[in-house]
């Protein structure tokens, strides 16, 4: 999903222990894969900020990864504490729309229909 201006997470839920869903503003419901989002994580620990690499590994993160708290940072991110203890990182809502896995986002774009 792309975000407009003024779209926010209007509420959190769980479909089964693998997906969290994001209920938006404007009326899409999004799904994140739990187990992507934490692998996703964009703090310093898991992220090397000098080069971008990504420090955590997948085979790093138990499949049963769970988040235990989310909390809102600002009027622009989530934070989550996981079942792993991991906490430190900070998922805007603009990170968390790009990462939907529902099926409207997830299907691939239409070809361009312009002549060439």
């Amino acid at each position: 999903m792309e975000i407009a201006d003024g779209v926010t997470p209007q509420g959190l839920g769980q479909d089964g222990p693998d997906v969290l869903l994001v209920h938006w503003s404007n009326g899409h419901e999004g799904r994140l894969g739990v187990r992507d989002l934490r692998l996703a994580c964009p703090c310093a620990q898991c992220v090397d900020e000098w080069t971008g690499e990504r420090q955590l590994r997948s085979e790093d993160v138990a499949a049963d990864v769970r988040p235990r708290k989310i909390e809102p940072v600002g009027l622009y991110a989530l934070s989550i504490e996981w079942s792993d203890g991991h906490s430190t990182g900070i998922y805007t809502f603009e990170r968390l729309a790009q990462m939907c896995q529902c099926d409207a986002c997830a299907a691939p774009a239409p070809p361009d229909s312009r002549p060439a």
